[in-house]
């Protein structure tokens, strides 16, 4: 018998992109033939990540002349704005056609994992009487909470008003943990219809792929699993199945520098919030004081230059901190053995490679998914710590004293060796459910035999 074959299908987006080459080795390694959709642009970056692999990569074109996108843009990282978000995602649906006939080219495909922000592609597979199955980078703690939320995100509760979820009443929220416009009374607008149509065809789909473990949110798999359809197979992380980092010719500066550390003895602590973070000129400001006046070593990688205001800051650091603005292996910097903490905006990749990595967090949530992300980190698993908004709101500005004092609790702290301790025990939870025999080895094994079981009946 042939062996399965999955396409998968990610969104146009790193973030989105990311876990799907880890997910494309996973299955590969559990015998699985993989084939993945792209676009031309982004070509260069699936053929590098996949270069040591068999995974077939296919190029259909990506929509031009979209109202407000230059051309050539074809992922998210490159739009001017965050505002062109919604034209941009609902401009992939003319994708369609020629995903309908490359799709229909291939040999038998066993299921196909699309992106939740490709909802279209459920019809091509329907089309084609192929499963579909959903993936949107999310847990199912943060899809549970948002669920158990939904009547009293309705009432007139203050934006910091802490409430207590009926499902989870160890769990305490504000409305201000959920992005606009979800966390209004009565939401609408082009991004909330957006992701209206995306639940409509995940609900529709096979099942929902999640980038996790059982043993990390087993209540709340649980509770999704028994209340809401279709099934959340849990089968990550999918950053723990990949093989160890290959040793280079020639190291990026940035290792170099954190090797310097390690030869010293010193400990680092890793900056980075993501590509599409977009902070002010003053709360960049703030960071930089924070940073200098923790005392702490540290990297940071920005998306624009730090020199914005010549302030000497660079000078005044130059033999504790770094500052990147090249895009960096994030996996390899957490895994170095100089890094002993991660300043992160709790996007959920961040979060897996922190775990994996066994380095605590210092959660900085600003957007999506990311407030509640920061719940898990600090309050359910302790894996981390805060950092301290300037009047105490969930979404408030960040002075530098906010971000001081937690660096340092987090780097030389009672509360950040409990979370160093708590990490490893987790990150070790986490390297065991891929292996064989593992939860989610165990997990992806019955997907794929009940699959295949359907099909040869």
């Amino acid at each position: 018998m042939a062996s399965p074959h999955v396409v998968l299908f990610p969104f146009m987006s790193k973030g989105h992109i990311i876990p799907i080459f880890d997910l494309a080795r996973l299955l590969l390694r559990n015998g699985i033939s993989v084939t993945v959709f792209t676009t031309p642009a982004s070509h260069p970056f699936f053929s590098d990540s996949l270069s040591d692999t068999n995974v077939n990569i296919i190029d259909i074109p990506f929509p031009q002349n979209i109202e407000g996108i230059p051309i050539g843009v074809e992922s998210t990282d490159k739009l001017p704005s965050m505002s062109l978000f919604v034209p941009f995602a609902s401009a992939t649906k003319s994708m369609k056609p020629n995903f309908e006939q490359a799709l229909a080219s291939l040999s038998p495909v066993t299921f196909m994992i699309t992106d939740n922000f490709l909802p279209w592609t459920l019809d091509s597979a329907n089309k084609l009487s192929i499963p579909r199955f959903a993936f949107n980078g999310m847990t199912t703690f943060s899809l549970s909470l948002a669920r158990s939320s939904h009547d009293l995100l309705r009432t007139e509760l203050s934006d910091d008003e802490m409430f207590t979820l009926p499902d989870f009443p160890w769990i305490k929220l504000t409305r201000n943990d959920f992005d606009s416009p979800f966390r209004e009374r009565k939401p609408k607008g082009p991004f909330f219809d957006l992701t209206l149509e995306q639940a409509m065809a995940t609900s529709k789909s096979s099942g929902l792929i999640v980038n996790s473990f059982y043993e990390l949110e087993s209540v709340y798999v649980d509770y999704f699993n028994c209340k809401f359809s279709p099934k959340a197979w849990c089968v990550g992380p999918f950053c723990a199945a990949t093989a160890p980092l290959q040793q280079r010719l020639e190291k990026p500066s940035y290792i170099n520098w954190l090797d310097g550390m390690l030869e010293q003895g010193k400990q680092v602590l890793y900056v980075a919030f993501g590509t599409q973070a977009e902070l002010s000129s003053e709360q960049f400001k703030e960071i930089k004081i924070g940073l200098e006046k923790s005392e702490v070593n540290f990297l940071w990688v920005v998306r624009k230059s730090i020199d914005e205001v010549n302030d000497g800051f660079k000078n005044r650091v130059k033999n504790r901190g770094l500052v990147v603005t090249e895009w960096v292996d994030q996996r390899e910097i957490l895994n170095h053995g100089s890094v002993q903490g991660f300043l992160s905006h709790c996007g959920w990749n961040s979060v897996l490679e922190s775990i994996c990595a066994k380095v605590p967090i210092l959660a900085w949530p600003m957007m999506a998914d990311q407030h509640l992300n920061a719940r898990m980190v600090v309050e359910v698993i302790k894996i981390g710590i805060k950092v301290e908004t300037r009047d105490g709101s969930v979404r408030g500005f960040v002075k530098c004293e906010g971000l001081e004092k937690p660096i340092r609790e987090l780097m030389e702290g009672e509360k950040g060796k409990e979370a160093r301790k708590k990490v490893k025990e987790i990150g070790e939870a986490a390297i065991d459910a891929v292996k064989e025999g593992g939860s989610s080895w165990q997990m992806l094994n019955d997907l794929i035999l009940e699959l295949t079981t359907r099909t040869n009946v």
